[in-house]
């Protein structure tokens, strides 16, 4: 189900409990935010890829945000609006229900597993845009052993790839594929 289709937490659930929200950041200031949000002590995250920047004449390689004007906070819904106050950049990414824009909160399990394939694999993994992934084409699968030992995602042709791949998203916000070859007797089907 696509994330612009999900109910929203009832009010005094995302007051008292801390929840994943998708957040934007714009003009590139997701780090900037992060370091806010960090200062405070605030849990948040931004996923990164590896990036050949150029200066001058010298070309280096660079941590950059994959996915431009995209941070993920975890905190409750009254911390939130208080931290909104002291950064006004800092942005509830939204989906409209019942005549209103209501914040993207991301189910813990989804992100959990966005963060554990993500964190630290940068070269293994090519970040897409959701809308180009056909979901219904592919088949849910959990993997077995190995690196990505109990990712689940969506066993899927990706274009441009030879192979099928598996892929890890937050439906409308993020997704991910693994470049790395698995093995088939590593992979359940769903």
């Amino acid at each position: 189900m696509p994330c612009c289709q999900r109910a929203p937490m009832n009010n005094n659930e995302t007051d008292n409990k801390a929840v994943w929200f998708a957040m934007s950041a714009p003009y590139r200031r997701e780090l900037k935010a992060r370091e806010y949000l960090t200062a405070r002590g605030i849990e948040s995250f931004v996923p990164m890829t590896k990036a050949i920047v150029e200066k001058g004449h010298t070309k280096s390689s660079k941590n950059v945000p994959a996915i431009h004007n995209l941070i993920f906070v975890h905190t409750t819904k009254e911390i939130m609006q208080q931290v909104k106050q002291g950064v006004d950049y800092l942005q509830y990414r939204t989906f409209p229900t019942g005549g209103k824009n209501r914040p993207i909160i991301v189910p813990d399990k989804e992100m959990e597993q966005f963060i554990a394939v993500t964190q630290g694999r940068m070269n293994e993994l090519t970040y897409l845009k959701p809308e180009d992934i056909d979901i219904a084409q592919g088949t849910r699968v959990r993997i077995h052993g190995g690196t990505f030992d109990g990712t689940e995602g969506v066993f899927v042709k990706i274009k441009g790839k030879r192979n099928r791949r598996v892929v890890v998203l937050i439906e409308g916000l993020a997704a991910v594929a693994i470049n790395a070859e698995i093995s088939p007797d590593l992979i359940e089907i769903l």
